[in-house]
């Protein structure tokens, strides 16, 4: 099969034989990330009535009961319902099968370094993504471009498949400037390395997912202006090989009635004609 898309004026096909997947492979009982001190993903096989769903226990197949929590046991995608009262939920946001994604390196910085704000106040031990920082990788053209964009932080270090989370291990996140100048594009599906837009502890105000999907501070409310058809995903983990620039995005996300779950988003590279 050979599909083609257009992008700048310029035809690419889709190298539909060489997908490169950003999800962590979520090892159940095993090494895996973790988010907020959640319990780890788990998984035990299903028993009862005689019946017991394990092959090496004389079981007559694998039936697997697992327990989880998307936002914080690996790679996933969230809907509005993530702040709102109203059940949009991530299963029945309809996007493209296939659109425009973007691929940026940024590099972090700490916040006595940045001009840039958040609610609540940066503090000095904070690590942070600035207007200024993805300004330099980022032009307006590509920007009005992007449907998609894909943010892997420096250094890309291979913890972020296994790393917990903690007051020690605070992940990066977003300025109020740099998630302003994001909201305000045409970008749908917003996807980085570390578990959360927003500050891990940040008094509950969520400031990024609220400019995000353009919702007024601190409610969970909907109003005439919500973008209730953008997605947010996290813990997605860019591999060394994937080089900057546009790919093809397709994001595989389960029809669960959940705010959010747990998800396979996979880029196509693109090659010119």
């Amino acid at each position: 099969m050979n599909l083609i898309t257009q992008l700048d004026g310029e035809a690419y096909q889709l190298d539909l034989e060489n997908p490169i997947s950003l999800a962590i492979p979520l090892k159940f009982n095993g090494e895996q990330p973790n988010h907020f001190g959640a319990p780890i993903a788990s998984g035990k096989p299903l028993a009862g009535g005689g019946f017991v769903g394990d092959t090496k226990q004389g079981g007559s197949c694998n039936v697997e009961q697992i327990s989880m929590t998307p936002h914080c046991n690996g790679t996933h995608t969230e809907s509005i319902h993530h702040l709102v009262n109203d059940s949009i939920s991530i299963g029945s946001i309809h996007s493209n099968s296939l659109t425009h994604a973007l691929l940026i390196s940024v590099t972090p910085k700490q916040a006595n370094s940045t001009i840039d704000s958040y609610i609540p106040e940066l503090e000095n031990n904070d690590w942070v993504i600035d207007l200024a920082e993805l300004q330099l990788h980022i032009s307006n053209q590509d920007l009005a471009q992007a449907e998609a964009l894909v943010i892997r932080t420096l250094p890309n270090h291979s913890h972020k498949i296994s790393v917990i989370y903690s007051d020690e291990a605070q992940p990066p996140f977003f300025t109020q400037e740099a998630m302003q100048w994001l909201a305000q594009s045409s970008i749908k599906h917003l996807l980085v390395d570390f578990p959360s837009l927003d500050k891990m502890y940040d008094d509950g105000h969520l400031t990024n997912h609220h400019l995000y999907w353009n919702l007024e501070a601190d409610s969970h409310e909907l109003n005439d202006h919500a973008r209730i058809e953008r997605t947010v995903s996290e813990m997605i983990y860019v591999p060394d090989n994937a080089i900057d620039g546009f790919y093809a995005l397709n994001l595989q996300v389960p029809a669960f009635e959940l705010d959010a779950a747990p998800s396979r988003p996979l880029l196509y590279p693109l090659i010119k004609i």
